[in-house]
């Protein structure tokens, strides 16, 4: 069934009449009112008179319908305006995401089709305005519709409008967090995190949406928290570069570097999600209004008084743990590793990873961290002499 659109001519007609009866009407009973060289019609006309178009002008263009099949736009023109044939294909990416009476920038790329009607070009929304549109929901706390994708390691990709971006894994509710695959080829809400057009990033949180955590709320309790101040702190998941944590509702990190005096290979055997844990906090991030936490500043760091636990010449047991090519690594406690270098050795010995051997102390660098080993010998060698 063909519907009739109604120009904007048309119905300026409608009102043409009752408009010249009281232009009459009012020139006949207060002519004497009106100034030299005023005309009320030219006034009357020229506040009614539609925008004009020319092929290659931008405008705000507001929705007047919305489908696969084509967009009609209200341009301030006689008549609405069309979206052209070549962009039509591509307008089903964006139905979910917008309609009727939404403002958009167009651009004239024809005066008049073969319908009459002007055609315009979404081309400029296509390339900005969609990010437009998602910083103004990031302003405004709004939600946005996003499809979910597969999980990876950033967290669960997801599309806006074309545009590529991401959950993280901490930011989703613990249902989630466990199975994150589930969300895949979902249609979710979520709040805007981040957005950046240069970048190309759009990072955006599925917890904040679906427990209704505002930005300013989030605020408050970021600012009640104190630097260097400790804290319980709930573990959300685990990764190989550290422990998610969430501290009064605010997102912290445990970097693997933090988690322990010794060096941490795996993350997992010190915390499961769900439990909670001391931290503390070593610096507060105020743009994106996160932690960076430590759990071994928390403990006592063995190289404080590593001289005198660990005296020259003194005779240590320790564990190799593990083999490179510029020597041997030693543990001599959690923390505490020393180095026998190749060139303290003679090529004749044996050792093996897991082994436990007697060490001496030939020089420690505490600023540095750093112990230099050598094995047991009958005579000193030279170069330690």
């Amino acid at each position: 069934m063909t519907k009739k659109i109604t120009t904007k001519s048309e119905s300026s007609e409608k009102i043409t009449k009752p408009r010249a009866s009281a232009k009459s009407k009012v020139k006949t009973e207060n002519s004497a009112e009106l100034t030299s060289g005023q005309n009320l019609m030219e006034m009357l006309l020229q506040s009614g008179s539609p925008t004009s178009i020319r092929k290659g002008t931008e405008m705000d263009g507001v929705i007047v319908t919305l489908a696969k099949k084509g967009v009609l736009f209200d341009i301030g023109a006689k008549a609405h305006a069309v979206l052209g044939d070549k962009e039509i294909k591509e307008i089903s990416t964006y139905l979910p995401y917008l309609k009727i009476g939404d403002t958009v920038r167009v651009r004239i790329i024809s005066e008049e089709s073969r319908d009459g009607f002007p055609v315009v070009s979404m081309s400029n929304f296509f390339e900005k305005g969609k990010w437009d549109i998602i910083k103004e929901k990031k302003e405004k706390e709004e939600e946005i519709d996003v499809i979910c994708g597969e999980y990876g390691k950033g967290g669960v990709f997801i599309d806006f409008m074309g545009i590529r971006g991401v959950i993280p894994k901490i930011q989703l509710t613990a249902d989630f967090m466990d199975h994150p695959e589930k969300l895949e080829a979902q249609r979710i809400k979520v709040k805007v995190l981040e957005v950046d057009q240069a970048k190309n990033r759009l990072v955006v949180s599925q917890k904040a949406s679906a427990l209704k955590i505002s930005h300013k709320e989030l605020k408050e309790r970021f600012d009640e928290i104190k630097l260097n101040g400790e804290y319980d702190a709930k573990v959300l998941g685990v990764s190989e570069f550290g422990i998610f944590c969430e501290v009064s509702s605010v997102e912290g990190l445990i970097h693997i570097s933090e988690i322990s005096w010794e060096k941490v290979s795996d993350a997992s055997t010190y915390v499961q999600p769900g439990e909670t844990i001391k931290v503390l906090v070593v610096e507060k991030n105020e743009t994106d209004l996160k932690l960076n936490l430590s759990l071994k500043r928390l403990q006592h760091d063995p190289w404080n008084s590593i001289e005198e636990k660990y005296p020259k010449d003194k005779e240590i047991d320790g564990e190799v743990i593990r083999k490179e090519r510029y020597g041997y690594f030693v543990r001599l406690e959690p923390g505490v590793e020393g180095l026998i270098h190749v060139s303290k050795l003679s090529g004749e010995e044996s050792i093996k990873i897991g082994e436990h051997i007697k060490t001496f102390v030939e020089r420690i660098n505490k600023k540095e961290r750093r112990m230099s080993l050598i094995l047991p010998q009958k005579e000193k060698p030279i170069l330690y002499r």
